[in-house]
Order: structure tokens, then sequence, then C-alpha cells
């Protein structure tokens, strides 16, 4: 796929540049979500530093609050671990999905930019790609503004969270659902994408209301993507 288009693979400071700016506007509602995490950590009993640590290295909203929910004297390891690969099973599709455009890379530089893909940076990288363009810059780049503004939004909270303890209250818990969903309804539009799509969600509400917690990200996410594998798009 990428060797028919060399450039989509191009990692230049001007594309991480551009990438980082064109994620500024999600990265602000990424901020009150830091905020709740922050003020989460702190009733929770977490120091600061640790809470600003998890936020620097691990990165991963859904499962640092799910962390927060197992954190105590005596924490469950093996609960928690099967807790948070439950919740971050969808990197391994998106991984998948952005391979044949990072392998065009040295080792460092792919691994480095995975460091900080979320949903937000991967949709819109995707999107690009989709339509001709580099899509590695808004990878990077928006993945920066998108840890930036986490960090800076847990740490926020520790000392002010106070003013937002629930941001659901707000609506905010609907802004990145909303945001995915315009990505795909911005991508291809095809009986192939449709019945993909069909089938991730059809599973996925099953799975939410007949197995375990968690498991309908895993169930959704595999079953798309599985059938995405199987059945390929025709290449011109």
């Amino acid at each position: 796929m990428s060797s028919d288009q060399p450039h989509l693979h191009e990692l230049t400071l001007k594309h991480i540049y551009d990438g980082f700016k064109q994620l500024i506007p999600i990265s602000l509602f990424v901020v009150v979500f830091g905020v709740a995490f922050g003020l989460a950590a702190a009733q929770t009993g977490l120091s600061d530093a640790s809470a600003v640590l998890m936020s620097t290295l691990v990165f991963a909203g859904a499962s640092q609050f799910a962390a927060l929910d197992l954190w105590g004297q005596q924490v469950p390891v093996v609960p928690l671990m099967i807790t948070v690969f439950a919740i971050n099973a969808r990197h391994l599709l998106m991984g998948a999905t952005l391979y044949p455009w990072l392998r065009e890379l040295p080792v460092a530089k792919r691994y480095g930019v995975m460091l900080v893909v979320s949903d937000a940076n991967w949709a819109m990288a995707m999107q690009a790609f989709s339509r001709g363009k580099p899509g590695l810059g808004i990878l990077f780049g928006g993945g920066i503004a998108l840890w930036v503004t986490w960090i800076l939004g847990s740490w926020l909270g520790l000392h002010f969270g106070s003013a937002i303890e629930n941001p659901v209250s707000f609506g905010l818990d609907m802004v990145m659902g909303c945001f995915l969903l315009a990505m795909v309804v911005g991508g291809k539009k095809n009986l192939r994408m449709f019945i993909i799509w069909t089938v991730a969600a059809c599973s996925s509400l099953l799975a939410f209301w007949y197995l375990p917690a968690n498991s309908h990200v895993v169930v959704g996410a595999l079953a798309g993507g599985v059938l995405g594998a199987v059945w390929m798009e025709k290449q011109r």
C-alpha cells in the first residue's frame, strides 16, 4: 500500500507541528478529563507525584480510572493487569491498521510514534491516509498535544479539581464519542465499511449486555478487525 504512495509515510517537523496544531481543539476537552482524573486520584489517596507520573507514563484515561477503582492498601495486580489489557486491547488493532505506513520508519521512530497513539489522533491520521495525505505527523504531533494536555489536566485536578468534580454532569463524556463518530462518518463510505462497522457495533453491544465488564471493547474491536482483515479491500 505505502510503496505506491511513498509520501504518505513522511514524518517531518512541519508534519509534526501541523498535527500538533490540528489536535489542539480536541485537546482542550482532554484537559477537563485530566482534571477529573487528578481529583479522583487525590480522593483515592494517590500522591501528587504518583498521579502525575501515572498520567505521564501510562497516558490512558480509561485505564487510569480503572486502576483507581482497584487502588488500595493491597493492589490486586493480576485483576488490574487483566482490566487494563481489556480496556486497551483496541491498540493492537490500531497498530495493525497503521503498520503499512509505520513499517517504513526506523524502529526507534516507529515505537516513538506509537507511544502517544490514542483514539483521537489515530482516527484523524487514518482519515488523512484515506484521502491520500500523510498522516504520521497528525499521529505523532497530535499525540504530543493530547499527552501534554492530559498531564496538565491531571496536575490541575490535583489542586483545583473540585471545580469540575463530575464532567458527566456537563455532558463532556460525549465529546470524544461524537468526535470519533464524526471521523467515521467522514471516512470511506462503501458496503464493506458499512458491514464492518455494523458487525463491530453489534458485537460490542451483545458483549456489553451479556459478557463481563469492559469485554465489549475487546469483542467489538476484534470482530470488526478480523472481518476487515479477512475481507480485504480491492486495490486499484
